[in-house]
């Protein structure tokens, strides 16, 4: 059973991705170092007792349709009730709300628990947040006194609702349609596809934010207004009005996340009246809503990236605990233990190996993570050119946390199935239903190949290149740091840290002179192995800047030993990684014939 791992958590935060710092320098308020610990350990303790046990019964029976209403999983709605009741929706929204406004960063350290614990039930609050996100940002004084303390408390959920069948990731192209019904109404009509909870029976009213275009407006993005659509209309005193006329249509049946209903949507069909069209209201300007959204799809990116934290986490959890209790062979140098001939497969190399892979990018990833949710919090806590700094440091992060992570997740998730054998393939142990829920994270906010269009593009030429150029400079400190430590337990963490960064200012140079000089392709073909070799170089940094800050806690030794793993058999890769962003773009364009 899954069990939050708070300390590492905790750790994690503080000295890598730099709370105890913003705590000292009285960055974040009145918050107390004390007040982070008491957060994260009830979190987890909920986590673990409370949503873990139910995330497998949330699994097995998913998400049902019924006579038109959609039905979680036994024991979800009760779960989500005492979930709401412990002020966890609330975390960092403004208090004027009723939100208790602390840093983001530990509002994703709660979500990696939440996730770890049940993907398919965090889903919910995860885009309640970033529905209330978008409104704070962008919504009227109207909408948000009549919605945000009823979603900031989490009775009333919502949702994000942007593609459509024919669209995909092109909301260019999106059919929606709205028409301006008088008063600062609109009428919404169409289907959207995709809508993570967009109905449920865990909360009283669900809030869509709506994607769609008015007769008039210019054709492409340019086009796109936002709109908030409320399952049910709200009363003048607060009170629930009538149903508005949007229902689910249907429910996917997933590869996993079961218990998540993922619905198709449809409004303005006259389900609940002769008078068509539902009741909306405009977010933002007229044909500005893609903007908005981004504000919510931005906060996604980063939770969803923190989804593959999550898995890769539980999934470790499982397979090490696995390994420890199934024996099988004789590993080297094995004595018999209480006349047991056989070890645990944990002894033998090569499991060993995979296990210590699969901890070095679930950590890896948290660090991440964990430094793009500390870059927005120092970015809405400092001014002036800081405060620009650190918002373009969460732009360049974010596509690097979102697609590293989830790749980590799929990849740990896939090991730790590997390291059951055969077992792992067998739904009773539980295995599978991590690489079944991780493999969405990818996929879903933008996929990752697009996260490293996005990343390449638009990231690197921040501040004509000075953003990633800093960045990288500070990565050199880091290794130049356990160099100069001159602790033997590093091994060649030094060296090899350094050949990685080295190989990323190399394919970063390369990448920004092709932009400038207009070869974009060249760039494009080169993106995803560049979004891979960042994020390798950002987890060997992260390690060794978390195994040189010894805190007494007595684990000190583990992080060095797990940096030096990481550094000695993992950053090689990123000079192959650095081959494929300069040299690939001719073969790939020369094997295109090989498609047809």
């Amino acid at each position: 059973m899954y069990r939050a791992p708070v300390e590492e958590i905790a750790f994690t935060l503080n000295y890598v991705a730099g709370l105890a710092r913003a705590l000292e320098d009285n960055r974040l308020g009145d918050l107390s170092s004390d007040l982070v610990d008491a957060i994260l350990e009830e979190a987890g303790r909920f986590a673990g007792n409370e949503m873990a046990p139910l995330g497998e019964v949330g699994d097995k029976q998913g998400a049902r349709l019924t006579d038109g209403e959609v039905k979680t999983p036994d024991g979800w709605p009760e779960l989500y009730r005492h979930w709401r009741e412990g002020g966890w929706n609330g975390l960092t929204a403004p208090e004027e709300f009723g939100g208790q406004n602390l840093p983001h960063m530990l509002n994703v350290a709660a979500l990696e628990m939440w996730n770890s614990a049940s993907m398919a039930f965090a889903l919910a609050p995860t885009l309640t947040m970033g529905a209330i996100e978008a409104l704070v940002a962008h919504g009227s004084d109207s909408l948000k006194a009549t919605y945000l303390e009823k979603m900031v408390s989490g009775e009333w959920t919502g949702t994000m609702n942007l593609t459509e069948p024919h669209a995909g990731s092109d909301l260019g192209v999106l059919k929606a349609r709205a028409e301006r019904a008088g008063e600062g109404t609109y009428r919404i009509f169409g289907q959207k596809i995709y809508i993570t909870w967009g109905e449920h029976d865990a909360a009283d009213n669900i809030i869509h934010l709506v994607l769609a275009r008015l007769p008039d407006a210019p054709a492409g993005t340019r086009g796109i207004s936002l709109f908030l659509v409320p399952k049910f209309l709200v009363n003048d005193d607060g009170s629930l009005g009538a149903r508005n006329d949007v229902f689910c249509h249907s429910i996917e049946h997933k590869l996993g996340i079961h218990g998540s209903p993922t619905c198709t949507m449809i409004y303005g069909d006259g389900k609940f009246g002769n008078d068509k069209g539902a009741i909306g209201w405009l977010i933002g300007e007229e044909n500005k809503g893609l903007a908005c959204m981004f504000t919510m799809m931005n906060n996604a990116r980063l939770a969803v990236g923190m989804q593959g934290v999550a898995i890769a986490e539980a999934a470790t959890q499982k397979a090490v605990s696995f390994a420890r209790e199934r024996t099988q062979g004789k590993a080297p140098g094995w004595n018999a233990v209480d006349g047991q001939a056989m070890s645990p497969i944990i002894e033998h190399p090569d499991i060993a190996r995979t296990l210590i892979t699969m901890k070095a990018l679930t950590q890896g990833s948290r660090a991440i993570c964990y430094a793009c949710a500390h870059a927005i919090d120092m970015s809405h806590h400092t001014q002036g050119d800081e405060a620009r700094h650190w918002t373009e440091r969460a732009a360049l992060l974010t596509p690097i946390a979102k697609s590293f992570a989830t790749d980590a997740g799929v990849d740990v998730a896939s090991l730790g199935i590997q390291v059951h054998g055969g077992m792992g393939f067998i739904e009773e142990t539980g295995a599978a239903r991590y690489l079944r829920d991780a493999r969405i994270a990818p996929i879903y906010e933008g996929t990752n190949g697009i996260q490293a269009i996005d990343l390449v593009l638009r990231k690197l030429p921040l501040s004509s290149g000075a953003q990633v150029q800093g960045f990288m400079a500070e990565l050199k400190i880091i290794a130049g740091d356990v160099a100069a430590s001159n602790k033997p337990a590093f091994g060649e963490t030094a060296e090899r840290l350094g050949r990685a960064i080295t190989d990323l200012e190399d394919a970063t140079r390369w990448l920004l002179e092709a932009q400038a000089s207009g070869r974009t392709a060249e760039a494009l073909a080169g993106a995803t192995p560049y979004q891979r070799l960042f994020g390798l170089v950002l987890t060997g940094a992260y390690l060794a800047k978390g195994a040189l800050a010894d805190t007494g806690d007595g684990h000190a030794d583990r992080r060095v030993s797990l940096c030096r793993f990481a550094a000695e058999n993992m950053l090689a890769e990123t000079a192959a990684l650095k081959d494929r962003v300069i040299c690939g773009a001719a073969s790939l364009e020369a094997a295109r014939a090989v498609l047809g």
